[in-house]
């Protein structure tokens, strides 16, 4: 394959231009900063995102690099076909569901971070263990698609690999560092009107081209391979609703999109981004349903890609370049690549900038460092993005099986923090022991289940077990949402449970080490937003304590509702005037 001089220029021009819209949000972000935290400033902006930039940076959140590589793999693949091309619906459906049930008690209790909510009720402990699965979805999210955004460019010019990955992720980073969520969300308005744009052109000329078949015909008919509408046999219809759950319901607790909805500038504006968004995904998703079912119509002999077709060159995970490759005029080819490029680096932005923000806030400011100022803050950001970013990019050129590692992770976000979520925000009562007893059970229930992207054995066997021709064992009972459920229920039986053996006097006060029932011993819980509202608790048995003048929680979350019980206290107040 030749070197295309103009495929690098394309690219080249496309980056610079990406570059410049962050270093101007970058400018927008230091003066939307001058009247409060700069720090809170780079994770939530000023809280004024408009419906405009927030629909776009909400949808291009989720339509990235994967989204569109993947979605145009499973139509074109035989055997699943559209069928089972379930992350357009799946993850439409999380947004609606996002919006209609968690971006407002978010939005309006004032939360910086998804793991704010966890850390004022469970304490900082239990933050810390939430933000692993948290940080670990987004890692290696950014990972694989920086892989894929590799291979992508690779089949379209003739460029080094590793040249590829490294330049797009410095851009990424670059600008995410500068700019914060300013310079991902209008870098997403410019990057998602060029995904748009690149694959909607691409499609008439793949489609019109000599050796593809109209799509029509071959949905529903044998010509080069199976139907490419495809179609879901008996035995896989759990695992197809396994799936399913794990995309609607596993895609709602992911401080990417948290991101937003805290950032737009009221609650009822979160909801609508939401509901924008999850049209916007299924508008983005046709094209790259079209470009699958042209690939699963094309008679590949009769094109410049010969024999064998992708899929017998283990190839069909790289289709929608394939197609953009070999059935397109070569300029289009190099504006779809942009486009491409676009998906990815619009995931890969949000993804980094989520895991830094995490940290930074609830893992540095509020468990160690609570009196730091708001330019440390921003600088453990800065140094955390870097790191991050260089980390994902390590990744993504060194490990083998790094989408393996993403499914992984994004399992757990789906059976530990999708019901923590749950639990914090809308069943009252639970706590913290609660908490870690619904971890750990859905943790051990998850990778007893096996893994067959990292070549993971499974301990259990459920019923519908078989063992593939790799010699791996599938599993095809719904173990995953069996696993969410079972972390959902432990986490409220336990807190109950708990609750119950300490009020009622059966176990001791001293034994509460956690300090999450009683909390009569922890002077720590003196300025959680949970002491002063747990029903158990007398408020003139405290004893006094004198109030702290570093960052308190009641200052650190903008949710003023906790604390007006504690104004009506006499005793607190006695205690406040000595």
């Amino acid at each position: 394959m030749a070197f295309h001089v103009e495929g690098l220029v394309a690219i080249v021009v496309f980056y610079l231009a990406i570059l410049a819209v962050g270093i101007w949000a970058a400018w927008k972000t230091k003066n939307a900063s001058s009247e409060g935290d700069r720090s809170e400033a780079i994770i939530v902006g000023g809280r004024d995102i408009g419906l405009l930039v927030g629909g776009f940076t909400m949808t291009a959140t989720w339509v990235g690099g994967g989204y569109i590589n993947g979605t145009a793999e499973a139509v074109y693949v035989p055997g699943y076909g559209l069928a089972w091309a379930q992350a357009p619906i799946g993850y439409s459906l999380s947004l609606i569901l996002g919006g209609l049930f968690f971006a407002k008690p978010m939005r309006s209790k004032g939360y910086v971070t998804m793991l704010d909510p966890f850390q004022q009720l469970y304490g900082k402990r239990m933050g810390g263990l939430l933000f692993i699965p948290a940080l670990m979805g987004e890692m290696f999210w950014a990972a694989a698609i920086f892989s894929a955004l590799g291979a992508t460019i690779s089949v379209i010019i003739d460029i080094n690999v590793n040249i590829s990955v490294i330049v797009s992720a410095l851009i990424a980073i670059m600008y995410t560092l500068v700019g914060g969520v300013y310079a991902v969300a209008y870098t997403d308005v410019v990057q998602l009107f060029c995904i748009f744009l690149g694959l909607w052109i691409s499609v008439p000329f793949a489609m019109s081209h000599p050796a593809v078949t109209d799509i029509g015909l071959t949905a529903v008919h044998q010509v080069y391979q199976a139907p490419w509408l495809g179609s879901i046999n008996s035995l896989d219809i759990y695992t197809w609703l396994d799936n399913f759950f794990l995309l609607t319901l596993g895609g709602i607790p992911w401080q990417a999109y948290f991101q937003r909805v805290l950032s737009s500038s009221s609650a009822t504006y979160a909801q609508v981004l939401s509901f924008l968004a999850a049209f916007g995904c299924l508008v983005m998703a046709l094209p790259a349903v079209l470009i699958g079912a042209i690939g699963a119509s094309t008679a590949w002999n009769q094109t410049e890609y010969g024999v064998p077709d992708p899929k017998s060159k283990k190839e069909a995970d790289m289709i929608l370049p394939i197609v953009l490759q070999y059935l397109c005029p070569v300029y289009i080819s190099f504006f779809g690549l942009g486009a491409v490029s676009a998906a990815v680096m619009s995931s890969a932005d949000s993804s980094i900038l989520s895991a830094s923000s995490m940290f930074a806030r609830n893992i540095y400011q509020l468990s160690f460092r609570q009196n730091a100022s708001d330019r440390e803050i921003l600088w453990v950001m800065r140094i955390t993005v870097l790191l991050f970013g260089a980390s994902a990019t390590a990744m993504a050129l060194l490990a083998s099986s790094v989408y393996g590692l993403w499914y992984l992770s994004s399992d757990l976000v789906y059976i530990i923090i999708f019901p923590q979520l749950l639990c914090v925000l809308f069943i009252k009562g639970t706590n913290t022991y609660g908490a870690i007893a619904g971890y750990l059970f859905g943790l051990v229930l998850r990778i007893t289940g096996g893994e067959p992207y990292l070549y993971l054995q499974p301990l259990v066997f459920y019923p519908g077990w078989y063992q593939d021709d790799n010699n791996l064992y599938i599993q095809r009972f719904p173990f995953k949402t069996l696993a969410m459920l079972t972390s959902f229920v432990t986490n409220v039986i336990v807190s109950y449970l708990a609750k119950y053996l300490f009020e009622s006097g059966t176990l001791p006060p001293k034994l509460d080490f956690l300090d999450a029932v009683v909390a009569r011993y922890s002077r720590e819980h003196m300025d959680k937003a949970t002491l002063v509202k747990s029903d158990n608790i007398v408020l003139n048995e405290l004893a006094p304590v004198n109030p702290r003048h570093s960052l308190t929680l009641s200052s650190t979350f903008t949710n003023k509702e906790a604390f007006n019980y504690v104004d009506s206290s006499p005793e607190l107040s006695n205690t406040e005037d000595n």
